[in-house]
């Protein structure tokens, strides 16, 4: 068997494929180009994936008929074509579940950063200038008393609700259903942008969601409130974003997800109200290798038969 993949692992959680065959690695410490993509699936019998690389007909055609799994390194899979990847007698993984505490702890970290003008302090301490505390000094606002309202309430949701819950703040959500136990109260998502201090996103990029959070939704945010996306950065359009940051429709927003990540919109780095991570929702060492571990069982499963443990349902016309 021949197993690609397509970006460096921890090192001692591949040692399970060496044991089915043929492995490639990436010798680039970057994503693979689409040409280099094609050239490097060429008669896999498994591929896996990071969320940067877009899966799709040319690249499934690339790998062969042969191809039997697409183990993506990631709980989203907005980058896989999943109905082409059945299409082609293969199966999509994912890597679900083992990155809920790590994006939810980093979700609060934004959360406090921005409404407390953490990173803006540490701009303003390093540059040398001149500052001394006096009572309305770098004033931001507190979270007690306060509401979230989260856009999406799966696993990722749920604990932040957990962890703000904790810091005093009452939730609600806007979900496609209706969530038992003490995860907030759920409702229109209207009423979430209007009423919530801040909104904090957590639902799946799809065609109903890109742009979800656009200029009109800005708009109908609560004054003074603030917006944290440690989702997927299509959800917000970031030219409308830019605006209303920059305008005062809104007080500020943490982001760690970007619309066409790498690459961030110039604005937001100009403006002082915005915070901005390098997609780190799953960055501690655990975490990483854990999704790592997990992709590569999948594959170990699927090409010995066993069936993968994480498989993702094919989307019903």
């Amino acid at each position: 068997m021949r197993i690609v993949v397509t970006r460096a692992l921890p090192p001692a959680t591949l040692a399970p494929l060496t044991e089915l065959g043929e492995l490639w690695v990436s010798p680039h410490d970057r994503p693979l180009t689409a040409e280099e993509l094609c050239a490097a699936v060429a008669g896999a019998d498994a591929i896996v994936t990071m969320l940067n690389d877009r899966i799709d007909e040319s690249v499934l055609t690339a790998a062969g008929s042969q191809l039997r799994v697409v183990a993506n390194t990631a709980v989203g899979y907005d980058n896989l074509d999943v109905p082409a990847i059945a299409r082609h007698g293969a199966v999509a993984t994912n890597t679900p579940g083992v990155l809920v505490d790590a994006t939810a702890d980093l979700t609060m970290a934004l959360l406090l950063d921005v409404t407390r003008r953490v990173t803006e302090g540490d701009r303003l301490v390093r540059s040398g200038e001149a500052w001394s505390w006096d009572i309305g000094f770098m004033l931001g606002a507190g979270l007690q008393q306060k509401q979230l309202g989260i856009i999406g309430m799966g696993h990722i949701g749920r604990a932040v609700a957990q962890r703000a819950a904790a810091f005093g703040m009452s939730i609600v959500y806007h979900a496609r259903r209706e969530h038992d136990g003490d995860t907030g109260r759920r409702v229109a998502l209207d009423e979430l942008l209007a009423t919530s201090d801040v909104v904090s996103l957590h639902c799946p990029l799809t065609a109903d969601t890109r742009h979800l959070i656009d200029a009109s939704a800005l708009r109908r945010m609560k004054a003074g409130s603030y917006l944290v996306n440690t989702a997927r950065g299509p959800i917000v359009d970031e030219n409308a974003l830019v605006e209303a940051l920059a305008g005062g429709v809104i007080a500020g927003a943490a982001l760690d997800v970007y619309e066409y990540e790498p690459d961030v919109h110039p604005g937001l780095r100009t403006l002082p109200n915005a915070v901005l991570a390098p997609h780190l929702g799953s960055a501690t060492v655990e975490t990483r290798t854990r999704m790592a571990e997990l992709a590569v069982e999948n594959v170990v499963q699927t090409l010995t038969g066993g069936g993968p443990i994480t498989p993702i349902a094919v989307p019903s016309r």
